[in-house]
């Protein structure tokens, strides 16, 4: 049996074609079709991961994010059918690890889940980009030298994937993960790692 995964969707179609294909390719799904259920099923089972829709009825996809985030850094993979590059970051910034938009072909929904799977486990993991940075104090690298060592010829990603693997190291590394003081973004060329005066 492999990978159990939560897909919540509030589209019945489109939820059995997720499940569908990820069963087909090796997982185990479970469903939840609006957030409270989501957040029981989450809570009972811990999942492997978790194929979330943004535009949920009642508690949103944002908000079910925030929530399981706070108790867990299962992977979880942001489907919306919002384009705009802020929708994409915001659900990256309240803890999403990747999204992909509507409408998206198996092919690639498969592959960003083996993906994100891949890097919980540990062969690519936060790790890899404290110790990266930590080795070189100071040093700022931008977003594609960052992937290119942490995810090296994996590109399903793009460089937004940085983004959430920051932002999840400064919830674990600051006092304050909003203005932080060691994992500092530099607008406009990347991230730097700041050593304690």
């Amino acid at each position: 049996m492999g990978s159990q995964i939560l897909v919540v969707e509030d589209d019945d179609r489109i939820a059995d074609l997720i499940a569908r294909n990820l069963e087909a390719a090796g997982f185990t799904c479970l469903m939840a079709s609006h957030g409270d259920q989501a957040l029981g099923e989450f809570t009972r089972s811990r999942p492997a991961l978790v194929v979330l829709d943004l535009g949920l009825a009642g508690i949103d996809g944002l908000e079910v994010t925030r929530r399981m985030r706070r108790e867990s850094d299962v992977p979880i993979l942001m489907v919306t059918a919002r384009s705009a590059e802020s929708d994409k970051l915001l659900g990256l910034e309240v803890g999403a690890d990747d999204y992909i938009t509507k409408p998206f072909s198996t092919a690639e929904l498969i592959a960003r889940v083996r993906a994100l799977l891949r890097r919980s486990s540990g062969q690519l993991a936060e790790f890899d980009l404290l110790y990266f940075l930590a080795a070189r104090p100071g040093r700022v690298f931008s977003r594609e030298a960052l992937m290119e060592h942490v995810w090296g010829s994996e590109r399903v990603v793009d460089e937004r994937s940085i983004d959430s693997l920051v932002s999840r190291l400064r919830r674990k590394l600051e006092r304050d993960p909003a203005s932080p003081a060691y994992l500092q973004t530099v607008w406009g060329a990347g991230y730097r790692l700041m050593t304690p005066a």
